[in-house]
Parts: structure tokens; C-alpha cells; sequence
């Protein structure tokens, strides 16, 4: 028998872990570190709330230290997508040990034997709105650019390869496991689960869960944390619309392929400009 409030216990679990990560994280990809000014030689947080005003010279350099390892231009690509693949797995993994340790049906992921699920449509499906919801994002980010607001593209910049081989890995493994984890647990575990197994309100689990996703891609700036939780509603819309998990990882895909691949690859800085 399902123990669906035990899942969404887990699923719960997993999106806050996955958060703080995210969290920690950011320091990493941030183009400038997140410091700007120095006291006594110790450079100093700025515009950081969490970071105490009276903390000690020690305590700053420490943190310095920290950053500094964590610094932007220390971090080689493939140890990035080598860190990304193997987070996002081990997430994977969890999430669907707990599925069938929980006897979730895969029917509540969005897995069933109807076309427009598993199918050739859901595919089609998943191709038109990826594209579609690509579009959507650039049409935002030049809409920021237009009014002054600055997009951050570090984190693209540094998940782009600098080989062929590279961009293999890059596209053949690691954004198909980014796709897949990320839906199967924004779409199909925080809303598809609920709903099927708690009856709670499909669009509720929505908006909650394209907040989770948003905040989760605090890297990209408060511009793509806002264009970020634009298209985890719209991808929680399509998976409520066709109840497919296949249809949602490939416009998830899509989306982050025609990025890298137009704004990296073919080195365009936006797509009509």
C-alpha cells in the first residue's frame, strides 16, 4: 500500500537539502565573489547581511580564504560537471529508492502506457514547448537587458566545455541528468505525488514547487531566479496538461541545450540582437 505522506515527507526533505546546496554553492559561480571592499587588508562583505559586521580579523580572513577557494577561475569545467552529475545522481537516486520503498505508483510521477505520456506525442509535446519556452527565456532576458537589469551568465559561461569531447559529455550525460532529477522532483514528486495520493490542488503544488525551483537557481541572479520560476510554472503547467514526466524532461533539456549551445557554442550574445 502507498505511504504517500511518508514520499512527500521525503520529497520535502530532499528539495530543502537540495536548496541549502544550492545555497552554498552560489559563491562559487558568482562573477564578483561577493566582495568589494577591504578593512585592514581583509576584504569585507558587502551587501551580505549573514555576514556580522563585527566579526574578527581572523574570522574575515578565514572566510576570505574560503571564498578565494571557491573563486570562480579555480573551478575547471569538468570538475563542475563532474560535481553537477554526481549531485544531481545521488538526488536521483534517493528520490526513487524512496519511490519504490514507499510503493509509490509510477503512474503519479506521470509514467503511464497512454501516448501522450510515454509516447511519440509526448515527445512532440516535449520538443514544441522546449523550444517554445527557450524563446520565452530569451525574450526575457533581453527584455532585461532593455531596461538596464544584468542577466548572470557566469554559471553558463562556466558550464560551457572547451572541446569537442567536452560538449559530448556535456549534452549526451550531463544536462539529460540535470532534465531528468530536476523534473522528477519538482514536477513529477512535489506535484504529480500530492496531488494523486493527497488531493491536494495541482496548481497549489505548483506555484510551491516553482518556487523551490527558482530559489534554487539563485546562482543566475534575482533576473534568473525570476525567469527561472517563469519556467518551472510553465513546465509544472505542461506536466499537469499531459500528466507526462517524459514530456517535461525533454523541453527541460531543450531548454538548457539551445542555451549553451546558441549563447556558448555558437557564441551568440542574444539570439535577436
Amino acid at each position: 500500500m502507498p505511504e504517500w505522506a511518508a514520499f512527500v515527507g521525503l520529497t520535502g526533505f530532499l528539495l530543502t537539502a537540495l536548496l541549502g546546496l544550492a545555497r552554498l554553492s552560489q559563491g562559487a559561480v558568482r562573477s564578483d565573489g561577493g566582495v568589494s571592499s577591504t578593512v585592514d587588508g581583509v576584504s569585507m562583505a558587502d551587501r551580505d547581511p549573514t555576514i556580522p559586521r563585527f566579526e574578527t580579523q581572523r574570522a574575515a580572513a578565514q572566510r576570505q580564504q574560503m571564498r578565494d577557494t571557491l573563486a570562480p577561475s579555480d573551478v575547471s569545467t569538468g570538475a563542475l560537471l563532474a560535481n553537477v552529475a554526481f549531485t544531481q545522481g545521488l538526488f536521483g537516486v534517493l528520490l526513487v529508492a524512496g519511490a519504490f520503498y514507499f510503493e509509490i505508483p509510477a503512474s503519479a510521477f506521470g509514467i503511464t502506457s497512454d501516448a501522450l505520456s510515454t509516447g511519440l506525442p509526448a515527445m512532440a509535446i516535449g520538443i514544441g514547448a522546449g523550444v517554445g519556452f527557450w524563446v520565452g527565456n530569451e525574450g526575457a532576458a533581453a527584455l532585461a537587458d532593455g531596461f538596464g537589469v544584468t542577466f548572470d551568465e557566469s554559471l553558463r559561461e562556466l558550464l560551457a566545455p572547451d572541446s569537442a569531447g567536452g560538449w559530448v559529455v556535456l549534452l549526451g550525460g550531463v544536462l539529460p541528468v540535470i532534465a531528468v532529477v530536476e523534473e522528477l522532483l519538482f514536477r513529477a514528486a512535489a506535484i504529480g505525488v500530492p496531488v494523486a495520493g493527497l488531493n491536494a490542488p495541482a496548481w497549489a503544488m505548483a506555484i510551491v514547487a516553482s518556487v523551490a525551483f527558482a530559489l534554487g537557481h539563485g546562482a543566475q541572479g534575482r533576473v534568473g531566479i525570476v525567469v527561472t520560476g517563469t519556467l518551472g510554472l510553465a513546465l509544472a503547467g505542461l506536466f499537469i496538461a499531459t500528466n507526462s514526466l517524459l514530456a517535461v524532461v525533454v523541453a527541460h533539456y531543450l531548454v538548457n541545450a539551445l542555451e549553451l549551445i546558441v549563447h556558448e557554442g555558437l557564441g551568440v550574445d542574444r539570439f535577436w540582437a
